[in-house]
């Protein structure tokens, strides 16, 4: 249970900056960029007090898995794994939004709705929608990548008005965030899973655009099983879902949004294990194939010497 990965420190050789993400600890170079996918776990722009184990191995592998069978529809910043915590490859720069897309009406378009609004981004929805449905096609919901705190919803019409993205490449990722949201949606369906909406973020690298980051993780990405959802959605029941969402519900029930003057509920033992039960789940749903934990004495003595020798 301790055996985790709450933080790395390296110096590593060639590094020129260091960024500590929510979950990930990002190391770069003059060209290349280190991704180390730490076992921190968050919910609601808050970090958990405790990490989980095998969690940032699970991100790693499934990213990794995604980006791999994506590269067709276009390319990506990945050039290496040398650990399972780790992804190494081109330096990009990133565009300051994320492309949200969203299939079914689920998490924070479900809260929104929930309150009255229909206008989501700019994107219109329909009147009589409940919790879970699917909405008439997709749409994508945008929100800029804040460094800390929330990240906020925009529109379309915003992020060109604000110069955030020009407008020819905004549809470029448009096109992009609708291509792999298919091929995300179609390997799901083959695993007997509904992959409900996720997020895409996007670069450039030498003038060309790349996609960055993780794709279809549990992180960034929410999940139903298939089997049992009509029913499940004709009765009024929760969907079983795979997905960080689970955290969320937990920490509402425990009375935890991250709102100011909340406090943040213990984590017990069997929450951590139940947390890193449902990550490994997914892995080895989405990917068909069994999940190994790599397991060390040392674990950031291991993830450093792969690096150094990858380098």
């Amino acid at each position: 249970m301790e055996n985790t990965i709450a933080n790395t420190d390296f110096d590593l050789p060639g590094q020129t900056g260091f960024y500590r993400g929510k979950v990930r600890d990002v190391y770069f170079l003059d060209r290349q960029i280190i991704l180390v996918a730490t076992d921190r776990i968050s919910a609601f722009d808050t970090i958990l007090p405790r990490s989980i184990p095998y969690k940032g191995q699970v991100l790693s592998q499934i990213a990794h898995h995604f980006l791999t069978v994506t590269a067709d529809i276009l390319p990506n910043w990945v050039t290496l794994m040398p650990d399972p915590n780790v992804m190494m490859g081109l330096r990009c720069e990133p565009y300051p939004i994320e492309m949200v897309i969203r299939g079914y009406m689920a998490g924070h378009a479900w809260r929104e709705y929930r309150e009255g609004k229909r206008t989501l981004c700019g994107v219109s929805l329909p009147d009589g929608l409940k919790e879970n449905d699917p909405l008439p096609e997709p749409i994508i919901t945008p929100a800029t990548k804040a460094q800390e705190g929330h990240d906020e919803d925009i529109s379309r019409e915003e992020i060109i008005a604000r110069g955030l993205v020009p407008a020819h490449e905004y549809e470029q990722l448009e096109e992009y965030t609708y291509r792999l949201f298919e091929r995300g949606t179609n390997i799901a369906r083959q695993q007997g899973l509904i992959l409900v909406d996720t997020k895409y973020e996007f670069g450039t690298f030498e003038g060309k655009i790349h996609l960055i980051d993780e794709i279809h993780t549990p992180d960034s990405s929410r999940y139903f099983y298939a089997e049992g959802f009509e029913e499940r959605q004709s009765t009024g029941e929760p969907q079983k879902q795979l997905s960080k969402e689970f955290v969320r519900q937990w920490l509402i029930s425990e009375g935890f949004q991250g709102k100011e003057g909340q406090d943040m509920p213990e984590m017990s033992d069997e929450v951590v294990k139940s947390i890193s039960d449902r990550y490994i789940e997914l892995y080895e749903k989405l990917t068909n194939s069994r999940f190994h934990g790599a397991t060390s004495d040392n674990i950031l003595n291991r993830i450093r010497q792969n690096i150094t020798n990858a380098l």
